[in-house]
């Protein structure tokens, strides 16, 4: 991630970064135990996947993660501690001869980025990376994304209509900030906003690095700021959930700006790239169907998603309702779709090579870690996908 943090915990904690292992397991018996009576089906992964097919996360659990809970069995084991949660990898009904764990990010791995996370801990199969992190970390911890689960980032500014009501889009926003005296809040350190200020779309002037997480000082501006957030949260959060607000915000996403990466693509570290290829034929059309799957009939998949919430327990809060509501807008939004073609999770080579070209740019400006000798193709492959596998029309 470009930013070290997503949306909006209530306490941070201090946590060590560290390989996480499954110690301390509550909701259901260990995997291995729960898959010793199991028969391996037509599906065996065991001779090319890890015993645990591990995918980490870049935050707590919440909807647009809600393929990998897909593949999340009754047979469960959840480790509050290490915030994960694991079982036997069940395929149309039948054990495929390894495990799936899924491990939150966020504030569980001490709010690092997930490529270092990754190359710190061997046991991590794949990782949510967004393309602009892939780029800008790319001499010290490369990867290479296998799938989009989202085609397009859900990352957003906001702002009130009621304050703004021509508003339409971000270059408006910035000049009615501008006329108004009002700032654009967000975190600190964000790529997209240096993107923003190089291109000259958003003065300088305007923009305050100094977002909390809460909601604090839009509620007390009274509408006369904007803030960043996710078009599959906060929309709802503060139209339903903020007392203090409780009224319908406007949105433009930043990919809208050009800023347009794929957030959170899963991927693998470059160097396992080879040793992993033959797990990754069969996985990823697994983790495809499982997407689709999971925008079906999500029901299942989110109570899971809130029970490990309220298990883990660590100042996240996420309701029944805002689950609801970004599962309706990821897919209402097109921020999850087939994007031009007919099946899901692919890259588009000429949509990666102009957001690369703009990315390089700016990531050799402000002295990012950037490989010099890195290209377009070093950062994502469709080799894996299963183009028979999309969502329906």
């Amino acid at each position: 991630m470009t930013h070290p943090l997503r949306r909006r915990p209530a306490a941070v904690a201090t946590l060590g970064i560290a390989a996480v292992a499954l110690t301390a397991c509550s909701g259901g018996s260990a995997p291995q135990d729960a898959a010793a009576d199991l028969e391996v089906g037509a599906l065996d992964l065991s001779a090319v996947c890890p015993e645990t097919v591990v995918v980490q996360t870049d935050w707590n659990p919440e909807s647009e993660h809600g393929h990998l809970y897909q593949l999340i069995g009754d047979d469960r084991a959840i480790d509050a501690d290490s915030k994960s949660v694991s079982s036997p990898l069940v395929v149309d009904g039948e054990y495929t001869g390894v495990d799936f764990e899924v491990r939150s990010g966020g504030p569980a791995i001490g709010y690092s980025t997930v490529n270092s996370i990754m190359y710190q801990d061997d046991a991590i199969t794949l990782g949510y990376v967004h393309s602009d992190a892939a780029i800008s970390s790319s001499a010290v911890t490369p990867v290479v994304g296998v799938m989009a689960q989202m085609d397009v980032n859900p990352q957003m500014v906001m702002w009130d209509p009621e304050t703004y009501p021509e508003v339409e889009t971000i270059e408006d926003l910035a000049g009615a900030l501008e006329e108004s005296g009002g700032a654009w809040r967000y975190f600190g350190g964000a790529a997209y906003m240096e993107y923003l200020m190089a291109a000259g779309i958003v003065p300088e002037s305007i923009v305050d690095g100094g977002y909390d997480g809460t909601p604090a000082a839009f509620v007390s501006d009274a509408g006369l700021s904007a803030q960043q957030g996710f078009a599959s949260a906060e929309p709802y959060i503060y139209a339903n959930e903020v007392d203090a607000w409780n009224k319908p915000v406007d949105y433009a996403l930043i990919a809208d700006a050009g800023w347009d990466i794929y957030g959170s693509a899963l991927s693998v570290r470059a160097d396992r790239f080879e040793e992993l290829s033959p797990c990754l034929e069969e996985l990823v059309p697994i983790l495809q169907q499982a997407e689709v799957d999971f925008f079906a009939d999500p029901a299942e998949a989110n109570q899971l998603i809130l029970e490990l919430v309220a298990e883990y327990d660590n100042g996240w809060s996420y309701s029944e309702g805002v689950a609801d509501y970004a599962t309706e807008t990821l897919l209402a939004d097109g921020i999850v779709s087939n994007g031009d073609n007919d099946y899901i999770g692919d890259f588009d080579p000429e949509r990666v090579q102009e957001f690369f070209e703009t990315g390089m740019d700016l990531f050799q400006q402000i002295a990012a870690d950037v490989d010099p000798e890195l290209e377009a193709e070093d950062i994502y492959t469709n080799e894996f996908l299963d183009t028979s596998i999309g969502l329906p029309e």
